[in-house]
């Protein structure tokens, strides 16, 4: 991993999520740079441990460090005042798929704050939610999903620059709260279908 203050945060949001036990959805991570803006994004998907694939709940996480993060972060690095401090802007997507039938949007939002806690001195807002309908091919036995966002950013100071434990302190309680979270919204009366890595249960099976 490169020395840098973005990989430093991305270092401490994934031990926050393996300190709360949850689990990591290999697949779902991705690191990407935009060669023409050049932006730098990171993604990546946690869920809780067992849930089979894809899991019923799933917390969806995107770090972005924007171009103009990067310039105010080299004009610290060589010892020169900083107009404004680089931000990392944060997503996170707190996901319920696998439904049986569309979910009533205001039953998720009464497990839901409508901010995080904080991070530093900030806090992610709550967006609306969005209700997903996903049909096959033949149209049969649509399935359901529905999510809400959480946003904002994370603003580095010059402390937090130069002592990157201070990012462990302030991304520590992130983990357990997604944790927390997941585990209250997977408690919610929704009708799940089966994951897909796991055949149906049929009670003539014994």
């Amino acid at each position: 991993m490169l020395d840098h203050v973005f990989t430093d945060a991305i270092g401490a949001l994934r031990d926050a999520f393996e300190n709360a036990f949850l689990e990591r959805q290999a697949f779902e991570e991705r690191f990407q740079v935009d060669v023409l803006l050049g932006d730098m994004t990171w993604e990546t998907s946690y869920g809780l441990p067992g849930e089979g694939l894809p899991p019923r709940v799933q917390a969806d996480i995107t770090l972005e460090w924007p171009t103009w993060a990067q310039t105010a972060y080299r004009t610290w690095y060589i010892g020169e005042d900083m107009e404004d401090p680089p931000r990392i802007e944060i997503e996170i997507v707190l996901r319920v798929q696998r439904l049986a039938k569309s979910p009533a949007p205001d039953e998720l939002l009464s497990a839901l704050p409508e901010q995080s806690p904080p991070i530093g001195n900030e806090r992610l807002e709550r967006s609306g939610p969005t209700v997903e309908t996903v049909y096959s091919a033949d149209l049969e036995e649509p399935e359901f999903a529905i999510e809400v966002s959480y946003e904002g950013t994370y603003e580095l100071d010059e402390a937090t620059l130069a002592d990157g434990s201070i990012l462990d302190d302030h991304f520590s309680a992130m983990g357990g709260w997604i944790s927390s979270t997941l585990v209250r919204v997977g408690d919610l009366p929704f009708d799940f279908l089966p994951p897909l890595d796991e055949p149906p249960f049929d009670p003539l099976d014994g």
